[in-house]
């Protein structure tokens, strides 16, 4: 038998019927902050959720989001800037507003899902790399909390 091989019944059964958490992350322009936060909660939540991001309206995704994401070795490069209407059909579990102009904005979600809101400020405004590091810092702070606090710990298979 090999060791550190361990199956989780209750995370197999989640994906097999579907149940697993949903969590979405809004922002304006889905560039820099719900990308940044979709990547960290992708890395702290690891099998246990799905997550996604979205925007209000598509910017593409911030270069500089993507390099200093890299930084802290989370691989961002494949994300895509999205409009929220493109996940209507999910039933999300926990919607998470990164600004309070998308808070402003949100559409109202038919669903079970429990909103969060932390206003992060917004580094694409800035050319210095030090302000992107110290948002994503704060981020990342936030996700792991997040994913502490409020995801199902599922283990891993």
């Amino acid at each position: 038998m090999r060791k550190n091989l361990f199956v989780d019944v209750a995370l197999i059964a989640a994906v097999k019927t579907g149940t697993m958490q949903k969590v979405l992350v809004l922002c304006t322009g889905n560039s820099c902050r719900s990308q940044m936060a979709e990547g960290y909660l992708r890395y702290f939540a690891g099998s246990q959720a799905e997550i996604y991001s979205a925007g209000v309206e598509t910017h593409g995704v911030n270069p500089k989001a993507i390099a200093i994401m890299a930084e802290d070795g989370i691989d961002i490069s494949g994300h895509t800037s999205n409009n929220i209407s493109e996940y209507t059909g999910i039933d999300f579990d926990y919607v998470i507003t990164v600004c309070d102009n998308t808070k402003e904005r949100c559409p109202v979600f038919p669903s079970k899902a429990i909103k969060f809101h932390h206003n992060f400020p917004d580094p694409a405004k800035s050319t210095d790399m030090e302000e992107f590091r110290r948002v994503r810092e704060l981020i990342k702070e936030y996700c792991e909390k997040f994913v502490e606090e409020n995801l199902e710990t599922h283990g891993t298979i």
